[in-house]
């Protein structure tokens, strides 16, 4: 892994957690696109390097709606920019970890992805992303 990609934030209102991201970092975001097979509306910021994610369920039975469910607004995952996903996630299934999706799907931001099971990380959904060339 070489370093944090981005930090995923769960929303309820992807309008109103933009105008407020827009007034807490002074840019509006860099991006905003839809991810259909994942039921997401996500927006990018950038603050200095460090990159957030918005991410704002389109149907009731996507992941981040689940999650705005059980556990509200917040911290949804952190992502981690990696070289080559599928080295990735065999060493890490090696380690030990779980891995939710073997096979990495496109993601937002131009990336493939995979997730890593929170009971394997402490509590943390973690997300590899490797730019899609």
């Amino acid at each position: 892994m070489r370093k944090i990609e981005h930090i995923g934030i769960a929303v309820k209102n992807l309008k109103t957690s933009n105008e407020l991201f827009e007034k807490l970092f002074g840019n509006p975001p860099y991006k905003q696109e839809s991810v259909e097979s994942e039921g997401v509306n996500t927006s990018f910021f950038m603050n200095g390097p460090n990159k957030i994610e918005l991410l704002e369920a389109t149907n009731p039975e996507s992941p981040i709606a689940k999650f705005l469910e059980k556990k509200g607004e917040g911290i949804h995952h952190i992502a981690f920019d990696v070289e080559n996903i599928t080295t990735e996630i065999q060493r890490l299934k090696a380690e030990g970890f779980i891995v939710l999706n073997e096979i990495p799907k496109k993601g937002a931001d131009n990336k493939l992805v995979v997730f890593l099971h929170p009971k394997s990380t402490n509590g943390v959904l973690i997300e590899l992303c490797q730019e899609i060339h």
